[in-house]
């Protein structure tokens, strides 16, 4: 039985926005991986260090843009009486994401002899953790967004606070808070990203694309006094990795998130509703829709030897000067594409077969139900 529709605030508005940084975030992302393609010395050069900090904005966005997802949803679901059929699909889509983690891991690292491979927290893993810890409060509060509001934004503020305590955090905690080989993306400081782009997209959901964009600017400003505070912030706490887990730190990054953000929502507002999407946008939006499929096809690409024989690092790995792996980040980033076309109606079709097979078992032939006995 579908429960009645909320009279919470609610706004239909698309965020093409969050899509198109969500594009923007998987082409420096393709770009940051590819690296590897340019020779040892011009990897430890100025121009490299400059990218670098550029390229340390993938894994907030990302983050950010799949806690934002969420939690609009989630509010536009309440609002519209659907919360219960909205919930299993986000769980479905967590499970996928976990299902691709798992994959990956499984083309990197041994996991016949050694199955605990399967659980390292990569970039995905952190990604799939996030969403499964914001969800269920996500869907309690769904209906209440002043109040999912707030609480993402206060539990965002307690998980950059307590980020630096993991650095000295002992096991087993360490293995899932603390940065390692073991877990390149652990909990904290990441899942303060998820929790402020749940704040970001409740607001949108509740008070569309003008509330979002008041939401941006106090995120932006939050962000710079973080900023202007190193000292102050190093000093509050023991020895830790300033630039892991330091608050700051964070601040940093997230202003810088929420400012790129609100830049493609300037852009979106200047667009007519109905205008025909241009190339340079449909290109983007197909990263932006695409993410998870993006991010598998470039690392296969750009690392494993498909048929032991082809991959971007084998045949140009630690050799390729500025001008050949800007042409070589180019054709990686067109492969990608193509293959994110191609998998698409492939990837529609299972699920939808899946959809398909759930409903014929939940209809329960007759033949496979048990006879029920008279008398």
């Amino acid at each position: 039985m579908s429960t009645l529709p909320s009279a919470a605030p609610v706004s239909r508005e698309r965020v093409r926005a969050i899509d198109w940084l969500r594009g923007l975030s998987v082409l420096v992302m393709i770009q940051t991986h590819s690296l590897v393609l340019l020779t040892p010395e011009l990897r430890k050069s100025e121009w490299t260090g400059r990218l670098l900090k550029v390229d340390g904005l993938v894994a907030p966005a990302f983050i950010f843009s799949a806690g934002f997802a969420l939690a609009l949803l989630m509010v536009r679901s309440a609002a519209a009486g659907v919360l219960h059929e909205r919930v299993p699909r986000n769980l479905r889509r967590i499970a996928e994401v976990f299902a691709v983690a798992a994959l990956v891991n499984a083309v990197w690292f041994p996991i016949r002899t050694e199955p605990v491979w399967l659980l390292r927290l990569d970039i995905l893993h952190c990604v799939g953790l996030c969403l499964i810890i914001t969800l269920p409060l996500a869907a309690l509060l769904a209906s209440r967004p002043r109040v999912l509001a707030g609480t993402a934004l206060a539990l965002a503020m307690v998980a950059f606070a307590l980020a630096p305590f993991s650095d000295s955090a002992g096991e087993p905690w360490a293995s899932f808070l603390r940065k390692s080989s073991w877990a390149p993306f652990p909990l904290v400081p990441w899942i303060g990203f998820a929790w402020l782009g749940a704040f970001a997209g409740c607001i949108a959901g509740a008070w569309g694309r003008k509330g979002l964009a008041r939401a941006l600017g106090f995120l932006i400003a939050l962000g710079l006094v973080g900023t202007l505070m190193p000292g102050v912030l190093n000093n509050l706490y023991p020895p830790h990795r300033f630039f892991v887990t330091n608050p700051s730190n964070s601040a940093t990054r997230f202003m810088w998130v929420c400012a790129v953000l609100l830049l493609m929502l300037w852009v979106e507002a200047r667009m007519a509703p109905d205008a025909k999407p241009s190339r340079a946008r449909r290109f983007l939006e197909v990263f932006g829709t695409a993410s998870l499929s993006a991010y598998f096809f470039h690392e296969m690409l750009l690392y494993y030897r498909v048929f032991g024989v082809f991959s971007f690092q084998k045949l140009w790995g630690d050799s390729s000067g500025w001008l050949k792996y800007a042409g070589l980040l180019a054709l990686l980033i067109a492969c990608t594409f193509v293959l994110c076309l191609a998998w698409d109606p492939v990837e529609r079709a299972v699920k939808k077969a899946f959809t398909r097979a759930g409903q014929w078992l939940l209809s329960a032939p007759r033949w496979l139900r048990p006879a029920r006995r008279r008398g």
